[in-house]
């Protein structure tokens, strides 16, 4: 496989099969990665739900999807824009709602194109701020968060089979 960069594109609604593909594919193999059962991974509906998820993510005024693409296929997407939940932090954080990679590119530096996306979200919002949560299983994701200068901000969430999303913050500034 090259290393050349992928194209970054906005998301549009033509996307919705192969984002419902990729996300599906990404999560099953860290979930399988960190000792969840198979059984435990998806759900009969989880295909549609996820449709409807990037159809509103898409659609939406306040959130940001860019799709990375190789030889007009995509292979990675990440999703962001003002924090989840409550509060008044939408003025000083940005939240890192998803990357996923096809795990055939992992390695390629996809996932880093698509990170670079986020920081540039960040400052062009002025935002001081990233937020993103990731599974405390999933040691794949939390060492590329790591790499790229996110750590830990001590909140956690439950999470499957017993296991915690870890919440990680990111100062764009100080990359």
């Amino acid at each position: 496989m090259t290393r050349t960069p992928a194209l970054l594109r906005p998301a549009v609604p033509a996307d919705l099969d192969a984002l419902v593909e990729l996300h599906t594919r990404a999560r099953t193999a860290y979930y399988r990665a960190g000792g969840l059962p198979a059984a435990d991974i998806d759900t009969p509906d989880g295909p549609a739900r996820r449709r409807e998820g990037w159809a509103r993510s898409i659609r939406s005024a306040t959130r940001t999807v860019r799709c990375a693409l190789r030889d007009d296929t995509v292979v990675g997407v990440v999703a962001m824009g003002p924090p989840l939940g409550s509060g008044n932090e939408a003025r000083t954080v940005g939240e890192l709602y998803q990357i996923h990679v096809l795990p055939g590119q992992w390695g390629l530096g996809i996932g880093g194109q698509l990170h670079t996306a986020f920081v540039r979200f960040l400052r062009d919002a002025a935002l001081p701020t990233g937020r993103v949560e990731a599974w405390e299983r999933n040691d794949r994701a939390r060492a590329f968060y790591a790499r790229h200068g996110w750590r830990p901000d001590g909140h956690r969430r439950p999470g499957p089979a017993g296991a915690c999303y870890v919440r990680m913050r990111l100062d764009p500034d100080a990359l």
